[in-house]
């Protein structure tokens, strides 16, 4: 589907696209939203969409504005993103103060989901973490190839983001090289997305403020392998969230949606459907 959504430049409207699941979005159904990495799209949630899509609920994975098949600037600091996720959902029609959606967020979209909630707890109902951290530090020479667009920062981040799955070739689907997939994506994002939202994260400072004023149930899912977001950095921050849960995915990296696909959605259907059945 296709939305009008104004952005944070003055006056700019976005062509912003989302994926339903297959289903189309039923306002009387919980309402999950589904926040992508750096540099990527929302296809990267095509299980978790279509399964929940499919199992009682509505969902949207966006692309963010400037990202896969939405048009408009980009989002320039995790701020403007997790401002502008109320602003998707009046879009729709899902205005306060009667609709509020689930949360779930990975790596950069971890961060904008973690702080939208901390601003907009009235619209929030719960939050799922995955890949998260406090902080994002980006390595200087990543980042400067991002800048740049150069193929080296795919190669990098496909490396340092996965696991052992993703190097060693133990994917559910035989033939399926998880490094390639990776690296087509990001190569196949507009230009300067990647730098843009390596960035964001790069600067982004509010992560702990932001943990401390989360009410909702929580749920951070960390791999175990995880060297863009180490696990000890996830597990600071869910033990700063009050009464948040925990799920360590054994022999994973950083692109647990992806490297560990069943783990982490078997991790996500456990939260939701705790306090929505």
């Amino acid at each position: 589907m296709k939305l009008n959504v104004i952005n944070s430049s003055p006056g700019e409207n976005n062509t912003i696209f989302a994926a339903t699941g297959g289903r189309v979005l039923n306002p009387e159904l919980p309402l999950v939203i589904f926040m992508h990495g750096g540099g990527m799209d929302h296809t990267v949630w095509n299980l978790h969409t279509r399964y929940f899509a499919f199992h009682g609920y509505s969902v949207l994975a966006f692309d963010f504005p400037g990202h896969g098949r939405s048009d408009g600037s980009f989002l320039d600091s995790i701020e403007q993103m997790a401002d502008w996720i109320p602003e998707l959902m009046n879009a729709l029609g899902l205005e306060e103060p009667y609709h509020t959606a689930s949360l779930v967020g990975h790596s950069m979209g971890a961060l904008a989901a973690l702080e939208c909630t901390s601003r907009y707890p009235e619209r929030v109902r719960s939050l799922c973490l995955m890949g998260p951290s406090a902080k994002m530090p980006v390595h200087p020479d990543l980042l400067e190839a991002a800048r740049k667009d150069d193929p080296l920062a795919y190669d990098l981040v496909t490396s340092w983001g996965h696991g052992p799955a993703g190097h060693l070739g133990r994917t559910p689907v035989p033939g399926l090289s998880l490094i390639g997939g990776g690296r087509a994506l990001l190569s196949s994002a507009p230009k300067g997305a990647l730098g843009n939202d390596l960035e964001a994260c790069n600067v982004y400072q509010n992560g702990m403020n932001a943990a401390k004023n989360i009410c909702c149930p929580t749920l951070c899912i960390i791999g175990s392998d995880d060297k863009m977001t180490p696990a000890r950095n996830g597990m600071e921050l869910a033990s700063t969230i009050p009464e948040a849960k925990t799920e360590i995915i054994q022999n994973c990296g950083h692109m647990m949606l992806l490297e560990d696909s069943n783990a982490s959605l078997k991790a996500l259907k456990g939260h939701l459907n705790s306090f929505e059945s």
